[in-house]
């Protein structure tokens, strides 16, 4: 099914969402010693979250701060969240904490709202009012994306939108389709309506050629499941084909992330270097994900310098920053700060899931590593293409196994929508 969401009346937007005097109250609300705040995630209470926030001096800043701070203060880098539900007010203790973005995904907003009866009454007027399930899934998760880019608006205007951006993702059916994506993501940014949405549009190769009109339409756009260092050079061309091509004297407001996919690397080629067995196999266990990711900083150090680069910088252009994702430990023989320790360096971001980010908060290490060893990098990928381990068909398969994952959640979430509006009708007769 290819257009869907192209194709389906646009759903009504959402009225501009100015913040309520509760939520503006709530974010001025830290006390002046340090509290846990408990996190309510998608329905389900969490562990604590440190958020060590203290009564603001005159400057606006916290007294008192958490290793996510020292992220983005002494190295660079900017912790964002994985995820993202109701009520967006629990992302004020994050926010506190350090946190300076937000990303969300099918899956996400599959968990959130089949998880929580916090979007109920919205998606009983909706239904009430004639919509259909994916039409509804839709206002539901615009409501969502704007309520948190209202939060996050403040440290978008004091980083002249370098930060503070929440990323909502076209639909996955349009993976292969790259006129569809093009639409919806026209269609999104357009009822969305707020400078610091993120598009997310996946690195399909049907979906590069998307990339580029988009940017070149200057929509700024979060560029997601990559996971092979080709398919990232052709997503930095895509971005700097699409600038050049926009005809905008200005570039600054033009922006873009590439979400390079971490740990699911590790998991896949894990499994081969079982299957092969030898001992050298066995000892490159681990360190697949994290070699790859530091060469493809050294690609992108190399992409954003250079006479092209220049010229696009000298119209306010700004780099397409690589965005580490998925950064949550998958095996416990790991550090569960694997993916963030090793990973830090000035002009990235990580957005962490929230295992990751309660772990590195309580003891992640706040160093640059991501231009460390990068010869031991290379060794690593070279001696695992020795072994008959094929990157490209490595990043294929993830690729793969990404967007049928997100299709699945996205088809599952319509499927009980579908059925929960069947009931209600049922209910209303």
């Amino acid at each position: 099914m290819t257009g869907t969401v192209s194709k389906l009346a646009a759903p009504r937007p959402a009225a501009a969402l100015l913040p309520p005097a509760s939520l503006r109250s709530a974010a001025l609300a830290f006390a002046p010693s340090p509290r846990r705040f408990r996190v309510s995630i998608a329905g389900r209470a969490r562990s604590p979250v440190i958020a060590m926030a203290s009564a603001k001096e005159g400057n606006g800043a916290p007294t008192k701060k958490t290793a996510l701070h020292d992220l983005y203060e002494l190295q660079g880098l900017s912790p964002w969240y994985d995820n993202l539900c109701r009520p967006v007010t629990d992302l004020l203790p994050l926010i506190a904490s350090g946190v300076r973005g937000v990303t969300s995904n099918p899956t996400i907003f599959q968990k959130a709202i089949s998880s929580s009866s916090a979007y109920d009454d919205q998606f009983k007027q909706l239904i009430t009012a004639g919509k259909d399930a994916e039409s509804a899934y839709w206002e539901l998760v615009i409501k969502d994306i704007q309520d948190a880019c209202k939060l996050f608006e403040p440290i978008y205007n004091e980083t002249d939108g370098a930060d503070g951006y929440v990323s909502v993702e076209v639909s996955p059916r349009l993976a292969n389709d790259t006129q569809g994506t093009v639409e919806a993501a026209k269609w999104l940014h357009k009822v969305v309506n707020r400078p610091n949405v993120y598009i997310k549009i996946p690195a399909t190769a049907e979906c590069v050629p998307s990339i580029r009109e988009v940017i070149s339409d200057g929509i700024s756009v979060n560029v997601t499941l990559i996971f092979s260092i080709v398919r990232y050079e052709a997503v930095i061309d895509a971005y700097l084909d699409g600038l050049e091509a926009s005809g905008l004297s200005d570039l600054s407001r033009v922006t873009s992330v590439a979400s390079f996919f971490v740990s699911r690397v590790d998991t896949l080629v894990d499994k081969m270097l079982e299957k092969i067995g030898t001992p050298e196999a066995l000892a490159l266990r681990g360190k697949a994900a994290v070699a790859q990711a530091k060469l493809a900083n050294q690609l992108y150090q190399k992409k954003f310098s250079g006479p092209r680069w220049e010229a696009l910088a000298k119209k306010g252009a700004k780099k397409q920053r690589l965005l580490w994702a998925s950064t949550g430990v998958k095996n416990p023989a790991y550090p569960d700060t694997l993916y963030v320790d090793s990973l830090i360096g000035p002009d990235t971001v990580n957005t962490m899931p929230d295992q990751a980010l309660h772990a590195f908060i309580d003891h992640g290490t706040v160093s640059r590593t991501v231009d460390a060893n990068v010869s031991e990098a290379e060794g690593v990928y070279s001696a695992l293409e020795k072994l008959g381990i094929d990157w490209d068909e490595v990043g294929k398969q993830l690729e793969l196994e990404g967007v049928d994952s997100f299709k699945k959640s996205f088809d599952s979430l319509l499927v009980s929508l579908q059925e929960k509006g069947n009931s209600l009708k049922t209910a209303s007769v």
